[in-house]
Formats: structure tokens, C-alpha cells, sequence
């Protein structure tokens, strides 16, 4: 009878690599490291888990690709804390830009710009780029300079922490322009997450409330109410 193909388990790429430990080791013989650090040498794979059980440790692969794998002796538990605890260091680490998204309207007036430039400002300091989109409606798509003059307000009042990375652009019936931090300023906030990072360190050794994650600012919905009374118009126009 022919064999058929090996069922699908979509749970083996959710899993991933796992670390093989104590009894999930299959080899024959594995290169041991001691508790404390030393070589033990090439064991039979038995013996080397009997030495780990007499200690109250484990028995944990850390090198599978070598011949034999390497193991090491150790709290397994312990062992997967501080894997956890460097891999968020990693993370915190890394910069992360985003691309915050800011809406305007043609009719957008100079209060409300003036806040989304302020607010636009905090994303550029937290070293994310911004996207400004200003919406046309109805007729108003007739008269993209009103969104240039916009565009080029905001662009002055940012001058001096952003580049244009995206000049302005029609996508549809908007109009869109993005910028990103200039280098002074992923600098700035490469050095700030390196002194935050090793202000948690240092916190997480006494013993202390481990400080905040810097947060960057929000942005409400535009209030589109008096949209529908434009279309209204557009449609009621001859």
C-alpha cells in the first residue's frame, strides 16, 4: 500500500525550536559543562542526565548543532527567566520607528493645526516618522493649493527636527506628505533608551520600581460631523 504524505500539524510552526532538556535529549552522547562552568567532556547521554538529577539540576541542550550537541548542566527554570529578561533587553534596545498617521481636513483651522503640530512633534521626539493626510470632500478636491499651504505650515514649524522623506502627494481623494526625524534626533533617542535601559538594570538590581516605558503623544479622531451637510451641498449644487 502506497504511503501517503505525513499529516500537517500547524502547531509545529507555532511552536518553533524549543530547547531540548533532560529526557528530550535523544542523542546517544552529548559534550557536558559542569554546574560551575567546566568541561566534562563527551558522556554517554544517561550518565550525563544522572549527574544533573544528582545535583537537583537539569540536563540542557544549549548547542545542538555541534557533534555531539553540547549541554550544560543547570536550573532550567532559571535558565529560561534570564533568556526571557535578555531578549526584552534586546527588544528595549531596538529602535522601533513607526509611522504615525496625522489628519487634517482643507478647513482644518490655524488652533487645531497648531495642535496637531505640537502632538506631531512629540512622535518626531520619540523618534517616529509622521505621515500628515489632509481629506478632501466634495468640492473641495478642486482646490489642492488649500492643502499645499497647509502642508508647507506645518513643514515650517517642524523644520528643525524633520526631513521630508515623502514630498506631497494626491492618493485618491487626499492629499499625503511624510517626514521623518532628523539624524540629531534618532541620536538624541538612541541615547535616551540606552540611559533608560540601564536606569531598569539598575533599578531591577536594588530591588526598585523599575521606571516607566517613555510613551509618545495621541491624537483624537477628527470630528467629521459636519462632513455630510458638505456632501449634501455638492449633491443639492446644479
Amino acid at each position: 500500500m502506497a504511503m501517503g504524505h505525513p499529516r500537517f500539524d500547524p502547531r509545529q510552526q507555532q511552536r518553533g525550536f524549543q530547547t531540548r532538556v533532560n529526557h528530550r535529549i535523544r542523542v546517544p552522547e552529548v559534550r557536558v559543562i559542569g554546574a560551575d562552568g567546566g568541561m566534562l567532556g563527551v558522556l554517554q547521554t544517561h550518565d550525563a542526565l544522572r549527574m544533573a538529577q544528582e545535583l537537583g539540576l537539569d540536563l540542557v541542550e544549549v548547542d545542538p548543532k555541534t557533534d555531539p550537541p553540547v549541554c550544560k548542566i543547570l536550573d532550567f527554570g532559571k535558565y529560561k527567566y534570564e533568556e526571557k529578561k535578555k531578549q526584552a533587553q534586546a527588544r528595549r534596545k531596538q529602535a522601533v520607528v513607526e509611522i504615525k498617521e496625522v489628519k487634517l481636513r482643507p478647513k482644518t483651522d490655524d488652533h487645531d493645526i497648531a495642535f496637531k503640530v505640537k502632538a506631531s512633534r512629540r512622535f518626531l521626539e520619540a523618534g517616529h516618522k509622521v505621515k500628515f493626510t489632509v481629506r478632501f470632500r466634495g468640492r473641495e478636491i478642486t482646490h489642492p493649493e488649500k492643502a499645499h499651504e497647509q502642508l508647507d505650515v506645518i513643514l515650517k514649524q517642524l523644520e528643525d527636527i524633520a526631513n521630508i522623506e515623502t514630498r506631497p502627494m494626491m492618493e485618491a481623494r487626499a492629499m499625503s506628505l511624510v517626514v521623518a526625524p532628523k539624524p540629531a534626533v534618532m541620536q538624541r533617542v538612541a541615547q535616551q533608551r540606552a540611559a533608560l535601559e540601564k536606569a531598569r538594570q539598575l533599578a531591577e538590581k536594588e530591588g526598585r520600581p523599575l521606571p516607566p516605558e517613555p510613551s509618545s503623544a495621541t491624537l483624537p479622531e477628527d470630528e467629521d460631523d459636519d462632513d455630510d451637510d458638505d456632501d449634501d451641498d455638492d449633491e443639492a449644487s446644479p
